[in-house]
């Protein structure tokens, strides 16, 4: 204990003396645990916020999609073009299967939205009252439309907040104003709650319209749906309506034009591509730490030669072989772990400050990774300098210039 101790303050000493070779030498180091501690951060992060956003929309719920996604026979776009097109009938006739709560079916377009001197581009969902149920929508100012709304085809509609205010102002100069939506004028009835999304190219719910799908006929005349949502009465049903659902529509449809998904898979879609983008990232980044570790084991060999005398004094004086080699390999490990310990708080600083715009977690996996490969790094990259240190002959040593 006490020899490793003397090896410990021996090789601080040394740093000391030599402070900035010490720094631009765990550098390297630095920049790759920083990198792939903040890209792994990110991963984590928005895997969260992933999994946050489909809690909301619950679990108990059967999407059906144009298109094949996912295990079903891969992906093959899940647009519009080449899939099916889903009618009234479809969705009555889905309502009429067992275990199934809600049938909800939905248009949406991306279209210019005009109000109060102001124009924004905007997703408008044409579909049923029964949407705000599905979805966990709740009104923060007004109220939602109802069955007869559609029914009736009232041109009415409920905006998401950040719409609302990027329209109005406030929110609450939204209610009983008139948006223009191709042309046609809406009165705006309610205003949402704000329910986040937006990230990462996903759907913005915040910024999107609802609107009756039957007042909804200048962009959508012929009523067909793009998707329809199913709610099932309980979990244990998903799997006998998903079967069941995918009977009826085969009548109708190929079974390459559509896709019957619960939230689950959609959710181990999203967060496997995401994974797969993550992991090359790291891949890239993990290359600095290579680099890190190249430089360690060349300023070692430096080092080495820097001390060639001092070498060959201790081993005079009685120093082993495998003394030799542990001091160098202990000076190594240090240099590599003192870049990782710097590259981790430099990590956590910008975890603490990037959270306000993005999402990002670090993981005690991560810290012990961080740590553990920076300590590899050391070991590996310092072993042959250390190796060559311990070989050198204590006379040849002590007469080196």
């Amino acid at each position: 204990m006490n020899y490793f101790l003397f090896i410990l303050k021996s090789s601080l000493e040394d740093f000391k003396r030599n402070k900035m070779r010490t720094f631009l030498t765990s550098l390297g180091i630095l920049i790759g645990v920083l990198s792939v501690v903040l890209l792994t951060a990110f991963g984590l992060g928005l895997k969260k916020y992933i999994e946050g956003q489909f809690d909301k929309l619950g679990t108990n719920k059967l999407f059906i999609l144009p298109g094949q996604i996912g295990g079903q026979r891969g992906f093959s776009g899940g647009s519009r073009i080449g899939g099916a097109e889903f009618t009234e009938k479809d969705v009555e006739d889905l309502k009429k299967i067992n275990g199934v709560s809600l049938v909800v079916p939905t248009f949406m377009k991306t279209l210019t939205a005009e109000a109060n001197g102001n124009s924004e581009i905007v997703s408008i969902q044409a579909t049923t009252s029964d949407q705000f149920e599905s979805d966990n929508l709740e009104i923060e100012i007004g109220k939602l439309f109802e069955k007869a709304d559609v029914e009736n085809k009232k041109k009415v509609a409920v905006l998401g907040p950040k719409i609302a205010k990027k329209l109005f102002g406030e929110i609450n100069l939204a209610i009983n104003k008139t948006v223009k939506i191709q042309k046609q004028s809406y009165k705006v009835i309610g205003v949402l709650k704000s329910v986040g999304g937006g990230g990462f190219g996903g759907p913005d719910f915040d910024s999107m319209i609802y609107v009756p799908y039957k007042s909804a006929l200048s962009f959508n005349p012929n009523k067909k749906f793009y998707s329809i949502n199913i709610n099932v009465t309980d979990k244990e049903y998903l799997s006998k309506v998903k079967e069941e659902a995918k009977t009826l529509l085969l009548k109708t449809y190929k079974e390459d034009e559509f896709s019957v998904v619960e939230t689950t898979e959609i959710l181990n879609i999203i967060t496997s591509i995401f994974a797969v983008l993550n992991n090359v990232l790291i891949a890239i980044a993990a290359i600095s730490l290579l680099v890190g570790g190249i430089g360690i084991m060349n300023i070692m060999y430096v080092s080495v030669i820097e001390r060639t005398r001092e070498i060959g004094i201790r081993r005079a004086i009685g120093a082993l072989k495998k003394d030799i080699l542990l001091q160098f390999l202990t000076e190594s490990v240090i240099l590599s772990l003192i870049g990782g310990f710097l590259g981790l708080t430099l990590a956590y600083l910008a975890v603490f400050i990037i959270n306000n715009y993005f999402p990002a977690y670090i993981d005690l996996v991560s810290v012990i990774t961080a740590l553990s490969v920076s300590s590899a790094i050391g070991i590996i990259f310092g072993v042959f300098p250390a190796r060559r240190a311990s070989c050198l002959s204590p006379i040849e040593a002590i007469r080196y210039e």
